[in-house]
């Protein structure tokens, strides 16, 4: 249990935001699995781009469960703090600025991680988000832009002295990207560094890695991205094991087609028919990427069109499963 702010968190793990994966069907289903915060997907600073149909969808946060955490990007400290502004009108109840996504679209228009390499600036645009709202702000940093320049200690110092509330720390550098060996050392030092909360970030993807992240860095939260791609309930799991100590049984087959179809029916009533059939096709994928049949299944599904035929397609493969025997 950990504070930013006035929000008691009551769970140690926190879901990731994820540009294309953590939309507000996968957002509240991942807080129904046990996730003590979850985070919005990137949201652009640039507001005059906030009409596309991109962003109408990005900015809803219709019903979710508080606190409503939203992430802001953008390299401009007056754009941010406008940005952050309109998002609390807009019901956000924490502001959470991304210097972390190591994405060269991003970083080609120096946001994200590319802010690492000017300290000026990221201490400019972390006080003027900080002064233009009343609510938390909290930073999602990497260690550094490459290893010749691993820099995320005194960013994490810049943080805390500009009243920055939590601290995500990605253990791997821009240039990194998503490979190589995750430094939970240079984790651990920031959490000694600085008083605020620290999550650690970075291919924790079992309940006894997340453990053994927490034990060795001392961080408040472990924060999980990719390895809840397609199994949410890895949330539940972890939550469970840093409460109790003991293993949560995997869900039964029966119990991921349930999660399947009510995430199923969310997207497509979300985003509609037309884009909720597409963006389902990937989820459907991340799900059944480790199953028997689940390649040979995935290709005829992408070809389904309607929401209806993706539902059926889903209970017939879970059907043949259940009959042939299959584990989960």
């Amino acid at each position: 249990m950990f504070q930013i702010g006035p929000y008691t968190i009551d769970s140690q793990v926190i879901l990731a935001p994820m540009a294309g994966v953590t939309d507000r069907p996968f957002r509240q289903l991942c807080k129904r699995m046990g996730a003590g915060l979850v985070v919005s997907e990137m949201v652009t600073s640039d507001t005059r781009l906030w009409n596309s149909r991109k962003s109408s969808y990005r900015l809803n946060h219709a019903g979710e469960a508080e606190p409503r955490s939203v992430q802001i990007a953008g390299g401009d400290p007056q754009m941010m703090a406008e940005a952050a502004a309109m998002n609390v009108a807009r019901g956000a109840q924490i502001i959470d600025i991304n210097m972390g996504c190591p994405a060269k679209k991003v970083c080609n228009k120096a946001a994200g991680s590319a802010l690492l390499r000017d300290e000026v600036l990221v201490s400019d645009i972390l006080n003027a988000v900080v002064a233009a709202v009343e609510v938390p702000v909290t930073l999602k940093i990497r260690t550094g832009w490459d290893l010749n320049s691993k820099n995320g200690l005194n960013v994490a110092r810049i943080a805390e002295d500009a009243g920055i509330q939590a601290l995500a720390v990605h253990g791997r550098t821009r240039s990194c990207g998503y490979k190589g060996e995750v430094e939970y050392d240079t984790i651990r030092d920031i959490v000694d560094s600085v008083s605020i909360p620290v999550f650690a970030n970075g291919d924790i993807d079992s309940p006894e890695k997340a453990a053994a992240v927490l034990e060795h860095t001392g961080c408040a939260a472990v924060m999980i991205g990719r390895a809840a791609q397609g199994q949410p309930w890895l949330l539940r799991e972890i939550d469970h094991y840093l409460r109790t100590g003991t293993i949560l049984a995997p869900p039964a087959l029966e119990e991921i087609r349930e999660i399947l179809l009510a995430h199923l029916q969310e997207l497509h009533s979300f985003y509609g028919d037309y884009m909720g059939v597409r963006i389902a096709r990937k989820h459907v994928g991340w799900y059944l990427q480790n199953k028997t049949n689940g390649s040979s299944f995935r290709k005829q599904f992408n070809t389904i069109e309607t929401a209806a035929d993706q539902a059926a397609a889903i209970e017939g493969f879970f059907d043949k499963a259940s009959t042939d025997g299959v584990a989960a």
